[in-house]
């Protein structure tokens, strides 16, 4: 078991920087996700960690042992891709059986492991198997009990649920969730998927462009993003952004949308006085928007006019796609709710879980 530590790494591929200062200490037995867009550079972080590439600048460490110019194979880490990448022509129990093999672990010590990887992911009765003959999910399994097998100190799995359906991604995320207080052991998981990082993560890191944005619990993330592009980034269906002015009127502070203007609760007047005048981003999440009808009786609540555009029945909710003058925005509302396209409706905005962001820097104004 170990930690991982990135100290101010950089990957460059010619003019383009892949991992910029990348800085995170990944503690022993956590379970880190690192997540962001396609292209942004945790992929790469990944795979400098794994040592499938070379770092142009700074250094990683696996528990107190720099690993810069250490060979994959003794960096003691185990990883799964999004491809299973299985031999075709081997059983499920060559499959796993295979590194060790090529490291000469004796075959007693091979069963054991093979036998108690299988038992722990299910695939007991599969072991003599081909990988034609298996599902996209069995596959998965056998490709982190190939994993498993190795007793690493660290676990990587780069995207490894994107060819699964979406039944299957969610049976599978929860295991892989299960596999990891079941082993104690480290690990760091890429994925696009912000749900899928929400779920299972000790902590997200969230990378964009190549820099890190935030890295925090799940729910830190979630209820205090640090910048614009973490408060866009986290949560389903993202938070409705915009553009406004707050402004100030007798002792009260409000936000200023053109089309509707919304009173910011007075115990957070201080923090936003100095923007008074200023043009500022809104933000609010769709699942503080309400049908008034049905909003909980103790939120901040502030009337907001708009229109239907489209409805998305879910069954436990209602995702209601709105305009209000310029502005297009998103709401979850109850399912009793009885909206339909071009009606004009009432909302209302808790005010309490508002998020304003700075227009020049993006950042959150705490």
């Amino acid at each position: 078991m170990a930690s991982v530590t990135y100290e101010h790494v950089y990957k460059r591929f010619g003019d383009v920087t892949a991992v910029n200062d990348l800085n995170i200490h990944i503690e022993d037995k956590e379970f880190l996700v690192l997540v962001g867009p396609s292209g942004c550079g945790k992929s790469t972080a990944l795979r400098l960690l794994a040592g499938l590439e070379d770092i142009s600048e700074g250094r990683i460490m696996i528990a107190d042992q720099v690993v810069n110019d250490v060979a994959p194979k003794d960096r003691d880490i185990a990883m799964v891709f999004q491809s299973y990448a299985l031999y075709p022509h081997m059983s499920v129990y060559d499959n796993m059986a295979f590194g060790l093999k090529l490291r000469k672990t004796p075959k007693e010590e091979i069963r054991r492991r093979v036998n108690e990887a299988a038992q722990i992911l299910g695939i007991g009765e599969l072991l003599d198997r081909k990988p034609r003959q298996l599902s996209g999910g069995q596959r998965q399994r056998v490709a982190v009990g190939r994993a498993i097998v190795r007793e690493p100190k660290v676990f990587l799995f780069d995207e490894p649920l994107s060819n699964l359906d979406a039944k299957l991604r969610v049976e599978t995320r929860a295991n892989i969730s299960k596999l990891h207080i079941q082993l104690q052991t480290t690990f760091i998981y890429v994925t696009h998927d912000q749900v899928e990082a929400m779920t299972m993560a000790t902590r997200i890191a969230v990378i964009n462009k190549g820099l890190l944005q935030q890295i925090d619990t799940p729910q830190t993330l979630y209820d205090t993003p640090a910048n614009l592009f973490v408060a866009g980034f986290i949560g389903s269906p993202a938070m409705n952004f915009f553009p406004a002015r707050i402004l100030k009127d007798d002792s009260r502070l409000y936000i200023d949308a053109n089309a509707f203007s919304v009173q910011i609760p007075e115990h957070r007047n201080n923090v936003y006085m100095p923007y008074n005048g200023k043009s500022v981003i809104f933000g609010i999440r769709p699942e503080d928007i309400h049908n008034p009808q049905f909003a909980p009786p103790e939120i901040s609540a502030q009337p907001v006019p708009a229109k239907v555009d489209v409805t998305e029945l879910m069954g436990n909710e209602i995702f209601v796609y709105l305009n209000s003058g310029d502005h297009n925005f998103v709401a979850r509302v109850d399912p009793r709710s009885r909206y339909h396209f071009n009606d004009d409706v009432q909302l209302v905005f808790n005010m309490e879980n508002m998020h304003v962001f700075d227009r020049d820097n993006e950042l959150a104004v705490r």
